[in-house]
């Protein structure tokens, strides 16, 4: 292996290697017995990034109209009402305002509706946004296998 592929392997990240070398790690979701494609498979990054910023933005406007205030405060306050947002509308009907225009919904592994205690431990592990942002390769964030859940398409 040359200097070019190796940089390119490592650019590529540890899957696409893997995949070079032989590896079939099937689609994403295939490990949950999702569908590749459609409804009921695996929410695009996309779309959670969309869902996610829209969520964002609605409770900073409710944040910013009801505490009146500095920035900070408001922002501080944004997470507030983020945190319940999303423990009162994943905890009961499984998605988020902003989830539901992009499509997805928030379901257990098992496959039926997130109880409202592992709803808890996802929305506050979503606040903390690192265990967001760690992910396995079926696409999911620490904050979902953690909370057994997954983010699929409607």
């Amino acid at each position: 292996m040359d200097n070019r592929q190796a940089i390119g392997s490592w650019l590529s990240g540890p899957r696409a290697a893997a995949e070079e070398m032989g590896a079939d790690f099937g689609h994403r979701g295939k490990r949950l017995g999702l569908p590749e494609s459609g409804p009921g498979s695996i929410a695009p990054v996309g779309r959670r990034f969309g869902a996610i910023f829209v969520d964002w933005g609605l409770c900073f406007l409710i944040a910013n109209g009801l505490f009146a205030g500095s920035a900070q405060t408001t922002a501080n306050m944004a997470l507030a009402v983020f945190l319940g947002w999303t423990l009162l509308t994943v905890g009961t009907v499984g998605f988020t305002p902003g989830k539901r225009i992009f499509g997805l919904r928030v379901v257990s592994v098992d496959g039926g509706r997130l109880s409202f205690v592992r709803a808890a431990v996802r929305s506050v592990l979503l606040c903390l946004a690192i265990p967001a942002l760690v992910w396995d390769r079926d696409g999911r964030g620490l904050h979902d296998q953690l909370s057994r859940a997954v983010q699929v398409r409607l």
